[in-house]
């Protein structure tokens, strides 16, 4: 997809690091195909799957690339393969706002914000979680303050990969990416390595993400390990954290 970017603003690439995602990706596709205005590059990273979900992506007019396995892996496949200045990086089950991607050049305007993301809200079939919502928005700056306050007085906040974190493809190369041997929270590694560069902001606008997982795990345990796996991320581990958070599809 090669739609211009507008006059005076970056060029918007979407990043989609995905692994047997037939599923949800077709409700994506409906969702990016609606954006307005469009982004200039649509990259699905395929990690290994055995299902549709890179023939989806190329039926979407996506570009489709078959990567390594690990999201880490995957999103850093998917930036250097891209080659607009501004990444978003979607999650399969995670659908946008119709103006994004106009919201991204906007915000990314500021040289001196460094990640940007927009606000997760849960969604399933009984509708939407706010408890969820609000604890997954809330923990963001809590974290950080209660745990590591350096790094939120430095600016840091904590995204996840539900918030479709927005950066600089310049910048991410500069700071090597995501870590590949993370085998969960390789955007959390991420947000600290940006802040070098400036200040992380969370935009005043919605995506919408599936509770697929909360409804798998149930309410508490979801969110259990949401911050379990926080916590022990900035107590230092890393190898063991897949553990503690089951992938859902």
């Amino acid at each position: 997809m090669q739609a211009k970017a507008d006059e005076g603003g970056q060029r918007v690439a979407l990043v989609i690091p995905a692994l047997n995602e037939e599923a949800a990706l077709p409700a994506l596709a409906a969702n990016l195909a609606a954006l307005s205005p469009p982004p200039d590059e649509i990259i699905l990273v395929d990690g290994g799957s055995i299902d549709r979900t890179v023939a989806i992506a190329r039926e979407a007019s996506w570009r489709a690339v078959i990567g390594p396995r690990g999201r880490g892996a995957q999103i850093n496949r998917g930036v250097r393969e891209a080659t607009s200045a501004i990444i978003c990086v979607v999650h399969a089950d995670t659908h946008l706002p119709h103006d994004a991607v106009a919201v991204i050049r906007a915000a990314m305007a500021n040289p001196r914000l460094a990640l940007a993301s927009f606000m997760p809200r849960f969604v399933g079939p009984q509708g939407t979680r706010w408890g969820s919502t609000f604890n997954n928005w809330a923990k963001t700056w809590y974290v950080p303050l209660l745990l590591r306050p350096r790094l939120f007085l430095r600016g840091v906040r904590l995204l996840f990969g539900d918030h479709a974190m927005i950066f600089r493809r310049a910048q991410f190369l500069a700071t090597g990416g995501c870590d590949e041997t993370v085998a969960v929270l390789e955007e959390v590694e991420l947000c600290v390595r940006l802040s070098r560069f400036g200040r992380t902001r969370i935009l005043p606008r919605f995506v919408r993400t599936s509770d697929r997982r909360i409804r798998h795990l149930g309410r508490w345990r979801a969110n259990w390990a949401y911050l379990k796996v926080g916590y022990l991320w900035l107590r230092g581990e890393r190898a063991g954290l897949a553990s503690h958070y089951p992938d859902i599809r």
